[in-house]
């Protein structure tokens, strides 16, 4: 061994040993694959750890974090339409009466509403031409409350509501026991009502919402939204108070319980908050809200550029450990000549260079916005 290094590449930190070639080269091909493959052994092993770390994790966290049971908001940007709605600390519950667990879950429930309703928008029927009625998600609303609504105004083939009132009209159902009707209503309101309709994502096949019906004296109303705009309901608890803390996942008949409609893009939505699958279990946690997150994001992060370098150092490339890899693999054939092992080696690592080269450039072009490509 001639020297060790240590070096930080951006904010990773690295290391290299540099041998005496003379001596390697009159080692076994064996043992010298061994040396050459010590740098990839070690991260492959950093990926293992931390893919048992962060399989324990909950565990290790349990006795401070509850795991997987509601989703617990860490951050909302400003830039993010749900600031001002949602705060660090608070819980989401469901999102359009579906529970999450996991932000994972957050983003697949985001995106097979976003798909569901893009194929009822697509089917939906036209409201003065520009305007559709989002199809399918409905609320049994009292006759006597819709009677006791606004009347909206018709403005540029479009049904306008005053202030913040939301513009509601009867489903087209073939069972719809009243005419048509278009009300303004306030929309904190009618959200708390009972749901009606075939656009509500369900778990079950046999569900209450599945049609039209509502009870006597009810009728199914929905909203009307324009095009490609979804309406999705986002259902939360306050946890910023000690009261609602203790009140754990049985919160329903308290005032710590909220709901409130989303209306705009709803996958840009989905990735707009930094959301963990750890809840703490008091109020005044020793460690903080987002400590397991941190942990967890960076034991993920590690175990990426881990599994990167492990990748990359066993590429078939020039000035990599998988030139010596390579190398000293082809000694084992020993029914090859010496000139033919050469040439192997360097059509190989041509190749392998050029084609390494060739794929890193398309993830960079691909990951480039169209703005900056040429």
């Amino acid at each position: 061994m001639e020297y060790i290094a240590v070096f930080i590449a951006a904010i990773f930190p690295g290391g290299l040993v540099a041998f005496d070639n003379d001596v390697l080269q009159s080692l076994p091909s064996f043992n010298a694959l061994r040396i050459y493959s010590a740098g990839i052994w070690h991260n492959a092993v950093l990926c293992a750890l931390c893919v048992f770390a962060l399989f324990l994790l909950p565990v290790m966290f349990s006795p401070f974090y509850k795991h997987g049971e509601s989703l617990t908001v860490v951050d909302v940007p400003s830039m993010s339409p749900l600031f001002g709605y949602l705060s660090p600390g608070d819980v989401i519950v469901s999102l359009d009466g579906i529970q999450v667990h996991k932000p994972s879950e957050w983003l697949e429930l985001a995106a097979i509403l976003d798909k569901e309703n893009s194929e009822k928008s697509n089917a939906s029927l036209y409201l003065g031409g520009s305007r559709r009625f989002h199809h399918g998600k409905g609320y049994c609303v009292p006759i006597s409350l819709i009677e006791e609504g606004l009347k909206g105004n018709m403005v540029e083939n479009q049904f306008v509501c005053p202030g913040d009132l939301t513009a509601f009209r009867t489903m087209p159902c073939s069972n719809a026991a009243l005419r048509e009707v278009s009300v303004c209503l306030d929309a904190k309101d009618i959200v708390k009502l009972s749901k009606c309709g075939d656009g509500w994502v369900t778990t079950s096949d046999t569900d209450s919402k599945s049609d039209c019906v509502c009870p006597q004296g009810e009728s199914c109303l929905q909203a009307m939204q324009s095009p490609g705009v979804s309406w999705t309901e986002i259902t939360y608890k306050k946890n910023s108070s000690q009261n609602c803390s203790r009140l754990g996942l049985d919160f329903n008949t308290s005032n710590c319980l909220g709901t409130f409609v989303f209306v705009g893009d709803l996958i840009a939505m989905s990735h707009s908050v930094h959301l963990t699958a750890y809840q703490p279990r008091w109020l005044f946690n020793f460690f903080g809200k987002s400590f397991p997150d941190i942990l967890e994001r960076s034991l993920t992060c590690t175990f990426h550029v881990s599994l990167a370098l492990v990748l990359l150092n066993s590429l078939p490339v020039y000035y990599l450990d998988g030139e010596s890899i390579l190398e000293s693999s082809l000694q084992s054939f020993t029914w090859l000549s010496p000139r033919k092992k050469k040439k192997a080696l360097q059509v190989c690592l041509v190749g392998g260079s050029l084609l390494s080269f060739l794929a890193f450039f398309r993830i960079f072009l691909v990951g480039l916005p169209l703005s900056h490509r040429w």
